[in-house]
């Protein structure tokens, strides 16, 4: 019976929980106009993956992430983004979208993220995208966008990245970016689409930040040398958008798509494009070379008088007066930049972006700053002072030299070395005439090798005794030349019996 009345107990504790809870209003109450089978939590409204064909009507007023991807949307109707005043992204993926239509974002003045990508898109119109001032990343890859209008871009003056990628698009304007400005735009992907032609001028003109982050991999582009060599530059430069994508950078050889190859890994196709075409394509930036803790100021040199002066730091923080965030770098009235104190933080390359009604088009200038830590200074070196001095000492060496008499401990020491010190003779004629008539005798230990008597050997130490049964010539100082019978002989006891065998002979 116990577990009966225990079973009871489990069943009565929902009931009474429930009737406590709504008693005493606990319990959540449903979201004031969340849709049917919609997720709502506090800001966020998701309705995904519901196969929804149209908008639902009652949208909650408080969101301000709105979930519709993954269903079959295929039509938006102008204004129904009204009642959401507090929206900043919009995700709209994996829908049947094929065209927008104008005033369909006329009320999303606030939105930052906007997500169309994996729709049908074909063509993208001058006003589709009004009412978007303060977007900042727009997603339209993987649609079928083959043609864009001239202006398409033109209400999108916050935008930072757009994502084109995965489409049909056969051309796309780089001189004006189809109304984008450059001012904030850090990402522009363009890969895997029909680019056959490319400016290289336009390309080569953009600013050094906008380059990073140009994708153009997986395009049909024609193997141009301007082209490659500017491909090359930005590869050695370490643009991530071209060395994180090197592999997939081809073109084609022949206009046929079988003769794709590689930009980087086919050297063969280019080696007969000139290296002076690479010269003047880009602009190089202002190298410049700068101490820790000292100040720095840059101008925007431009053809013409600029209305609006932009500056982008190696950090991509957009500077216009009065500077930047942390207050190290100011723009001046003039439009010229200037740091009080270089810091580390200041090491790479500053973007100048000038635009005005006198300028062609928008001009661009690069500083590429390179901040090193100050030397040591070496101590300072008189070197007047210094050769002053060593002439003076010079001079008393030499007057010492002259006239200074030698002290008698350096005369003992002289006498003692040159008393010690033994210089060689040289040799008289005698020496040297009886040196070359010595006859070279048989080794005792060799009885069998016979003397040869047309060989001589030719003694260069008269003065030695016991040269091994040698005849050792002894003359006195006083010696005749004319009569050379009267010179001594004299033998060394250990060599007397071979003098006696052999007789000396005299030339």
């Amino acid at each position: 019976m116990s577990w009966l009345v225990l079973l009871g107990a489990l069943l009565c504790m929902p009931r009474v929980g429930v009737g406590s809870l709504g008693s005493e209003g606990f319990l959540p109450s449903a979201p004031h106009n969340c849709p049917h089978k919609c997720v709502c939590a506090a800001d966020l409204l998701s309705c995904a993956g519901l196969g929804l064909q149209d908008v639902p009507v009652a949208l909650p007023a408080t969101a301000a992430d709105l979930d519709l991807s993954h269903n079959a949307l295929q039509r938006l109707s102008p204004g129904w983004l009204a009642p959401l005043s507090r929206l900043r992204a919009l995700r709209l993926s994996h829908n049947e979208l094929d065209v927008l239509g104008r005033g369909v974002f006329t009320n999303a003045s606030g939105l930052r993220l906007l997500d169309l990508s994996s729709n049908a898109l074909q063509a993208l119109g001058r006003h589709d995208l009004d009412g978007l001032g303060a977007l900042e990343r727009l997603l339209l890859f993987n649609n079928r966008l083959a043609h864009l209008d001239e202006h398409a871009f033109h209400a999108l003056g916050s935008l930072s990245r757009l994502y084109l990628g995965c489409n049909e698009l056969s051309s796309f304007s780089f001189d004006h970016l189809h109304g984008l400005g450059m001012n904030h735009l850090r990402t522009l992907d363009l890969s895997s689409n029909r680019l056959g032609r490319i400016p290289v001028p336009a390309l080569a003109a953009l600013p050094a930040f906008l380059k990073n982050g140009l994708y153009l991999h997986n395009n049909p582009l024609l193997c141009d040398c301007h082209l490659y060599h500017l491909l090359q530059r930005w590869h050695q430069r370490g643009l991530s958008a071209v060395s994180d994508f090197a592999r997939e950078y081809t073109c084609l050889a022949f206009k046929v798509s079988t003769s794709r190859v590689r930009f980087f890994e086919h050297s063969r196709v280019f080696e007969n494009c000139s290296a002076a075409l690479a010269q003047g394509l880009e602009r190089p930036e202002v190298q410049l070379h700068v101490q820790m803790g000292r100040s720095l100021r840059l101008h925007c040199n431009t053809s013409a008088p600029a209305v609006r002066i932009a500056w982008v730091s190696p950090q991509h923080e957009l500077l216009v007066a009065p500077g930047s965030q942390d207050g190290s770098i100011a723009v001046l009235a003039d439009g010229s930049l200037a740091i009080s104190k270089v810091q580390q933080q200041h090491e790479g390359i500053f973007v100048c972006l000038a635009a005005g009604p006198r300028l062609h088009h928008n001009q661009t200038h690069e500083y590429n700053v390179s901040v090193h830590f100050p030397h040591p200074e070496p101590e300072a070196f008189n070197t007047g002072f210094t050769t002053l001095l060593g002439c003076a000492v010079g001079l008393v060496l030499v007057l010492l030299y002259l006239f200074a008499p030698p002290c008698p401990g350096c005369r003992r020491c002289y006498r003692r070395t040159c008393h010690c010190r033994r210089w060689p003779r040289a040799p008289s004629p005698l020496q040297e005439l009886s040196a070359q008539s010595s006859v070279l005798s048989t080794p005792p230990d060799v009885p069998s090798r016979k003397a040869i008597v047309h060989k001589h050997v030719v003694f260069l130490e008269p003065g030695r005794r016991g040269l091994n049964g040698r005849v050792q010539l002894a003359v006195a100082e006083d010696f005749d030349l004319y009569n050379p019978v009267g010179l001594r002989l004299k033998a060394g006891s250990e060599s007397a019996s071979s003098t006696g065998s052999e007789g000396l002979v005299m030339t």
